[in-house]
């Protein structure tokens, strides 16, 4: 019988993970999805890893989706042929550079120089190291190291306040969107999105291309809190971005920001993930701190969809135990009657489609007064399963579509366990008994059990939800 683990697990592609065995293993630990970072690597090997991961999941007749993430106006250290020690109290020099030139630490920005005042702060490595600026020329910026540390190749850089004119959409994200239409990537992550604006930047690019993937938009940038209620309706989800996010609102806020965004995604049946640090340790250690295993508990708790893992799968040593680290959480979550189910938020009634709210709001009701064992939802798009899983469903919700596309996508739904069944668009006692045996021989149903069936039947564009029906089990 298929199980649903409630959340969904997000892993980063990278040098940790290079082959179809290490693969197999994630999706096997847990793994529904597989995040491409474009900031890293060339786009021959994201391709690469994209067939890998498309080969192994057809192998394992798994739906596993792929997030191609665009870099978007982040700035970068340059290529350094060592990593730098940087000595507290010591001055270092930054300028726009490809190349570390003279000692000088080089920078993808050309901005930086022009952008920067004297007495601003620097943040390196996701804020790991702190420098504030001296001097600049409009060429070479002069900087104190306020907090040391090693500084790699490669690594974030910000300026809080400081890059409001770069467009939330570059040319290098603009060729990537080309090739995740070609590629047919099942999410397209948005970096440092500022309003619904950019989120209709992107959605124009790609129409130009005669495409359209669903966006993720990353919530990185305090603009991006002031503007929320318009990214959250224009995008299909959202991204808790915590390592840039707490850099440029300070990391005491970002807890309280969590729990909001993720609230406020559920309520308008958007996707949620939270990102960044999770567990972090387990890029260097076989196990997580204790503070990291409870904020990976208290995001599921809360209500997210999907918790990634960064560095810890894609450079990190201990990719795999990563995964089934975040798995055994959210079974012993489950275990432990932690995850309230079947309670939709009093918000969700101010919800837009009130039609399609009602009737999973019926279904819910019902799980509470019979002895139910899974919501079979035939769905087209994967509407009415993903507005299902915002309940947190005391049982699995299989979503039934006919597109592979679409069962991909739904898997990064909580609760979801996508099916790829070319369904009838009739209830009649022939479809009734192929749904009966699929029950019995796939999903592991027996005789008398109790399923909640829900679609739209016939089938008509634009229609929402029009029928429940209790279906028992029959030998």
């Amino acid at each position: 019988m298929l199980k649903s683990s409630g959340v969904k697990i997000v892993a980063t592609l990278g040098p940790s993970i290079t082959n179809e065995e290490k693969i197999e293993e994630l999706i096997n630990a847990g793994v529904s999805m597989f995040r491409v970072n474009s900031s890293h690597s060339t786009p021959d090997e994201h391709k690469n890893s994209i067939d890998l991961v498309r080969k192994v999941a057809k192998k394992l007749e798994k739906n596993t989706a792929i997030l191609l993430d665009l870099q978007g106006p982040k700035i970068r250290v340059g290529n350094i042929s060592a990593p730098i020690e940087l000595i507290e109290n010591s001055e270092i020099q930054l300028q726009h550079s490809s190349e570390e030139i003279n000692g000088i630490i080089p920078v993808d920005y050309s901005g930086i120089a022009n952008d920067v005042k004297k007495d601003d702060k620097i943040y390196l490595d996701d804020g790991k190291l702190e420098l504030r600026v001296l001097e600049t020329d409009g060429k070479i910026v002069k900087a104190l190291v306020i907090r040391g540390g090693l500084l790699k190749p490669r690594k974030g850089l910000n300026l809080p306040g400081r890059t409001a004119s770069l467009s939330a959409i570059t040319k290098k994200d603009i060729e990537y969107i080309k090739l995740a239409l070609e590629w047919k990537v099942d999410y397209l992550a948005l970096s440092f999105v500022r309003t619904g604006e950019d989120v209709l930047k992107a959605k124009h690019c790609m129409e130009m291309y005669g495409g359209y993937i669903p966006i993720i938009a990353k919530i990185e940038k305090p603009e991006a809190l002031d503007n929320i209620d318009d990214i959250i309706k224009l995008s299909d989800g959202v991204m808790v971005a915590r390592g840039d996010l707490g850099i440029e609102i300070s990391p005491e806020k970002v807890p309280a920001v969590q729990k909001k965004l993720i609230s406020e995604s559920n309520v308008k049946n958007k996707i949620v993930i939270v990102a960044t640090q999770m567990l972090e340790t387990m890029i260097e250690q076989p196990i997580p701190t204790r503070a990291e295993t409870s904020d990976v508990a208290n995001a599921i708790i809360d209500g997210a969809d999907a918790i990634m893992l960064s560095g810890e799968t894609a450079v990190g040593k201990y990719p795999v135990e990563a995964v089934k680290m975040m798995s055994s959480i959210s079974e012993n979550l489950e275990q432990n009657g932690i995850v309230r189910h079947n309670y939709y938020s009093r918000k969700m009634a101010e919800f837009d489609n009130h039609e399609a709210f009602a009737m999973c709001q019926a279904m819910i009701t019902m799980l509470d007064n019979l002895k139910i064992k899974a919501i079979l939802a035939f769905t087209t798009n994967g509407y009415t399963p993903a507005l299902l899983s915002k309940a947190k469903p005391s049982v699995p919700i299989y979503a039934l579509a006919k597109s592979e596309t679409v069962c991909r996508q739904m898997n990064l739904c909580r609760d979801i366990i996508p099916i790829n069944y070319n369904w009838q668009q009739e209830i009649s006692n022939k479809s009734l008994k192929e749904i009966n045996k699929l029950l019995i021989k796939k999903l592991g149903m027996k005789s008398g059990d109790k399923v909640i069936m829900t679609g739209v039947i016939p089938y008509v564009v634009g229609q929402t939800t029009n029928f429940i029906k209790l279906l028992t089990i029959e030998s």
